[in-house]
């Protein structure tokens, strides 16, 4: 499996402390998609981060290797999106953010290509209109697609390399036939890079039943993978492709030891995933049960500071559970060659992860 582009990217000279920074610009969103965990939650408020307070993070943005304008609403809404890209630039951070393209239009494309975001990913659910849009409410798939060639063509014009755009994709039962299709289409619209990506947040019936991984009751779907695969290879594109069964994992993807999410409230939490913005407890499913779930954030950095929360005992002890999983793993690298290696593993078991991370699809490597 390989690593998406920005990781390959960023980890070629690691000599920033952080990985990522992934902030919250927006909680407004004009799609109502059937996998986000907002729906069902209507009456929540939609509100934009002040360009003030982002402002307040931008002496930490020189710590990231890329700050990632993107939580759980559409980022192209934010009135200071250009500004805040920008902002991050000035710090000597790359930028980027993943997008619906739903309210783009020719004067704001040039306007972005013009303030030089190094990455812009697109979300598609399927490579049909069909399929793309009864899961994406109030998508139109011929709309996103225009937007994305309108892209290609602004860069052209403008003599940029930048922003690279990809394509994220989420697999779903009803979606996942249509991956060669999604190459196919990704091939069309100049596409270097497509990411797939599994439902890591379920919290209603339907994303249960929806989800693309572990169903041995469907072999078929690693033949749509390898046949994506195949045509990726065959047009020079890079195709990043997840688990399909689980396996425990010392760090998730999310790899709270490099990276963070700050909502547009300002509450810092270790992943996306573990601060939706909905009331709490909200319903989380996982494998097949459901639990009532609070949301997890250890501090609010406009009104405490960011390293004070860092370094606070409770975010600490957090992250030292992923340290000291990590630090085991590196003792199972390698054949078990003798006896005492094997006792020894047995006398220290591999720590468990912190405790809201034990009922996320993320630890079993999806």
């Amino acid at each position: 499996m390989k690593p998406p582009f920005w990781k390959r990217w960023f980890s070629r000279r690691l000599v920033k402390p952080f990985l990522a920074w992934q902030i919250e610009l927006t909680t407004r969103c004009p799609l109502r998609c059937r996998m986000c965990c907002r729906e069902g939650h209507p009456s929540e408020a939609r509100q934009d981060m002040a360009f003030d307070d982002f402002q307040k993070l931008a002496p930490h943005f020189r710590d990231a290797e890329a700050v990632v304008l993107e939580g759980w609403g559409e980022s192209l809404l934010h009135p200071q999106l250009i500004p805040c890209i920008r902002l991050v630039h000035e710090a000597g951070s790359r930028v980027g953010f993943v997008t619906s393209g739903k309210t783009l239009n020719e004067a704001y494309i040039n306007d972005l290509v013009d303030a030089g975001p190094d990455f812009i990913g697109f979300s598609l659910n399927g490579a049909t209109p069909q399929t793309h849009d009864a899961i994406r409410v109030h998508s139109d798939l011929t709309e996103l697609t225009g937007h994305i060639r309108m892209f290609q063509e602004a860069k052209t014009r403008l003599g940029r390399t930048t922003p690279r755009l990809h394509i994220v994709y989420l697999l779903l039962r009803s979606n996942i036939h249509e991956v060669p299709q999604l190459i196919r289409l990704a091939k069309e619209l100049k596409i270097e890079e497509v990411i797939l990506i599994q439902l890591a947040l379920v919290t209603s019936a339907w994303q249960d039943e929806q989800k693309a991984f572990a169903d041995s009751t469907h072999p078929e779907y690693e033949a749509y993978l390898a046949e994506g695969e195949h045509l990726a290879k065959a047009g020079g594109i890079r195709l990043t492709r997840p688990a399909m069964t689980p396996c425990d994992v010392a760090v998730c993807s999310e790899d709270p030891l490099r990276n963070l999410y700050i909502s547009v409230q300002g509450d810092l939490s270790p992943c996306v995933y573990l601060n939706p913005p909905i009331s709490r407890p909200f319903t989380h499913i996982f494998q097949g049960e459901a639990y009532p779930t609070d949301r997890v954030t250890f501090g609010n950095v406009f009104r405490e500071g960011f390293e004070a929360i860092w370094q606070s005992e409770a975010y600490s002890d957090f992250r030292k559970c992923f340290a000291r999983r990590k630090e085991r793993f590196r003792d199972f690298e390698g054949p078990m060659i003798d006896l005492s290696q094997m006792e020894r593993a047995a006398a220290a078991p591999i720590p468990a992860p912190p405790l809201p991370c034990r009922r996320c699809y993320k630890i079993l490597g999806f």
